[in-house]
């Protein structure tokens, strides 16, 4: 008999676990919130059924929440209050993870939290891609010490993502340290430019190039980042705080004109950004992405984008950065995955252009 697996959430992560795990050994089962999500999901066969309500998980085997870890909360506590299948294994893809295992603990079911650290710049259930999870990090919390990981990661091994466990308090301490702290630093600096903005109106030009990249997390969905920071909320509480003390002491430093010491603040930094992997899926989903000068000709970019796409070379983001005065300006290409952005880089380069990746 067939595996019932019912997913609640079809945006950009549901869609794209259903599209990864459909198949014949299971029978796959949708509903989201979303009137209009729902009749897509429907429309495109995203899932074998979309069912009219969450009251559908009573006849599941398996539950996987993907939705903003406040409404798991919420949609756990109505599973709770019905009469699902004593043998049924619940499921989410929430970025934080302490707030939910404390709740798992006293749920009347099995729960194993799981986190898959991949990403888009795209939203919503049209964005659901299958290679979404491929080659990513996904983390695994088992607080509760059920024997059914394996079983988990079993049904979700067709994502093709790399499963790793940790503790709950252990995965929010570090994608803290290498994601959200890193949300907040980038909103920071995106407020202090714009007061800058106001004052130099120029400034907002320069800023398109080493700024615009640096500051591009801080484009993420405003309310899911409310929900992760409300959800891990000591954790960040300490983070900010460390992050205060480290930018006092450089600031005293700076005030003592300790050239030295503020020599080896960089030193440490250069040597350990350096030694980070390349390229590879983390807390925060690698952006792939190519940078090509257009000259003042008419076509140029046309030509570009032809020659990518007589390849098959799905280009997921296009923009044009004027910063440069010599030429038309720089055209920046979004790809999907390192291979693409490669051969793209190949392709390009064989018409003529000059183009670069940054590191």
């Amino acid at each position: 008999m067939k595996k019932k697996v019912f997913v609640i959430g079809l945006g950009l992560i549901g869609a794209s676990l259903c599209l990864a795990i459909k198949g014949s050994a299971i029978t796959l089962y949708g509903w989201d919130h979303s009137e209009e999500t729902r009749e897509i999901a429907e429309k495109t066969q995203l899932v074998d059924q979309v069912v009219t309500g969450i009251e559908a998980a009573s006849q599941m085997d398996v539950i996987i929440l993907a939705v903003p870890v406040q409404v798991s909360l919420e949609y756990l506590n109505c599973l709770a209050t019905l009469p699902l299948k004593e043998t049924v294994l619940v499921s989410d893809t929430g970025s934080t993870k302490a707030t939910i295992m404390a709740l798992a603990k006293q749920l009347p079911f099995d729960f194993i939290g799981g986190h898959p650290m991949a990403g888009s710049h795209k939203s919503g259930v049209k964005a659901g891609n299958p290679y979404l999870f491929e080659e990513a990090y996904y983390i695994v919390t088992d607080d509760c010490q059920s024997e059914r990981t394996e079983e988990l990661i079993a049904l979700l091994r067709p994502t093709r993502a790399k499963f790793v466990r940790l503790t709950a308090k252990d995965h929010d301490e570090i994608v803290g340290v290498l994601s959200h702290l890193p949300h907040i630093v980038a909103s920071g600096l995106v407020q202090i430019s714009e007061k800058l903005n106001q004052k130099y109106p120029r400034a907002s030009q320069l800023a398109a190039g080493g700024f615009r990249d640096i500051t591009r997390i801080a484009s993420s969905d405003p309310q899911m980042w409310t929900d992760i920071l409300m959800t891990n909320q000591e954790m960040m509480i300490q983070l900010m705080e460390d992050w205060q003390v480290a930018m006092e002491s450089l600031k005293q430093e700076l005030i003592d004109k300790n050239q030295s010491a503020i020599q080896e603040f960089f030193v440490q930094a250069k040597q350990t950004r350096d030694q980070l992997p390349r390229k590879k899926q983390g807390a925060i989903p690698a952006f792939y992405d190519l940078y090509v000068d257009i000259p003042d000709i008419a076509g140029a970019v046309a030509k570009v984008t032809n020659v990518l796409s007589q390849a098959n070379l799905s280009i997921i983001n296009l923009s044009i950065q004027e910063t440069r005065e010599d030429i038309f300006g720089v055209l920046e290409l979004s790809f999907k995955n390192q291979a693409d952005l490669l051969k793209g880089q190949k392709l390009i380069e064989a018409e003529k252009f000059h183009c670069w990746i940054r590191s």
